[in-house]
């Protein structure tokens, strides 16, 4: 039952600085918008909760609704780089009518692209001092995740297979660095076309983990396709 005075439907007690229309992005969205503009633009240390509330149109008081600080803000946005890449990553494993290498080639194709994408760079995050702490445990469980992700599809390609294990390791630590040095070029020379550097990085990657130079074209094609029966 709607309170008297209140539009039906509209929730009370979370006060806002100015109003949105309806049906427009709900408020943790509009916070985690906010933050990642900040964050990336002024400086994680130089944000506070304060004028992520006013970017997002909210009252201090308010974002307390949505996350416990400023941490748990970061947390979530370096969380929402890695869980689509993750989601990716499963579907590209059980695909086994593909070849390892044209599914390596769209892992790290869709991963580059992901942190290539959106207005702000939030991978630059990944390098912030304070993301080392336990508050950001289930950020690295996922990102680990992923790495591992790497590493199986890779051990299934004709040169990773011929690895040793410690080897194997170390060629999948390449493998995701290599993919996640998107976000240094990104902030170095941010006029680059997200869809190039992506596609030069998958490229690369093949090539690190030791797919001739020949053979690129074919699994790009291939890879290309994987990514566009999954849009």
């Amino acid at each position: 039952m709607s309170t008297p005075n209140t539009p039906a439907g509209r929730r009370v007690g979370r006060p806002r600085v100015q109003e949105r229309p309806a049906g427009g992005p709900e408020p943790r969205d509009e916070v985690l918008a906010a933050a990642a503009e900040l964050f990336t633009t002024r400086g994680y240390t130089a944000t506070s909760t304060r004028s992520i509330a006013e970017r997002a149109g909210l009252r201090q008081a308010s974002l307390y609704h949505y996350f416990d600080g400023k941490e748990a803000i970061l947390a979530d946005l370096l969380e929402g780089t890695v869980r689509p890449s993750l989601e990716l990553a499963a579907g590209l494993v059980s695909r086994t009518e593909a070849s390892p290498e044209a599914r390596l080639w769209a892992l790290c194709h869709s991963d580059a692209t992901l942190l290539c994408a959106g207005p702000y760079n939030l991978g630059a995050l990944y390098l912030l001092p304070e993301v080392g702490t336990e508050r950001f445990a289930v950020f690295h469980r996922l990102r680990n995740e992923l790495k591992s992700a790497y590493t199986g599809l890779l051990s299934g390609t004709g040169p990773g297979a011929d690895l040793a294990p410690e080897e194997l390791a170390l060629r999948a630590d390449l493998l995701f660095g290599l993919t996640e040095s998107v976000i240094l070029i990104r902030r170095a020379g941010p006029g680059h076309d997200p869809g190039a550097l992506a596609g030069a990085t998958a490229d690369a990657a093949l090539r690190v983990a030791g797919v001739p130079q020949r053979a690129l074209a074919r699994l790009r094609r291939e890879g290309l396709g994987l990514l566009a029966a999954r849009a």
